[in-house]
């Protein structure tokens, strides 16, 4: 875990039938608005897409709000990237120029994120800490 202190937190709760019905309605078009393509190829490995988008759309939402200003013209959707660790499979993310420069500007250091989902929801937690 990082040495600073904590900037901001952030939660979100995405259901997992309202991810399933945007995807199905809107198909691509949606998708690319919101997901990079590893996270898209991640997704579409999966039993149910539907759930793992949700979390990771979660997490997006969760980490605007951690930074403070919710998502729009310093962080988008497509500024965030989940990534998950291949050997224990946790949840991190990175951080486009654009959202990295914002960060600094903030001076953010680490972002920690937790991410659960079940069934029915998504639910992702994350912090941001403060450089040094």
């Amino acid at each position: 875990m990082g040495s600073g202190y904590i900037l901001g937190t952030g939660i979100d709760l995405v259901e997992n039938e309202r991810m399933r019905e945007v995807i199905e309605r809107w198909g691509a078009k949606f998708v690319d608005r919101v997901f990079l393509p590893r996270e898209q190829e991640y997704c579409e490995t999966k039993a149910a897409p539907q759930r793992h988008y949700a979390g990771r759309f979660a997490v997006k939402e969760a980490v605007s709000k951690a930074f403070g200003t919710g998502l729009g013209p310093s962080i988008g959707l497509l500024d965030i990237e989940v990534v998950r660790d291949p050997a224990s499979g946790a949840p991190s993310v990175q951080l486009s120029d654009k959202a990295t420069r914002f960060a600094s500007s903030r001076q953010a250091g680490e972002v920690l994120v937790s991410l659960s989902h079940t069934r029915d929801y998504a639910v992702a937690q994350a912090i941001v800490l403060k450089s040094g």
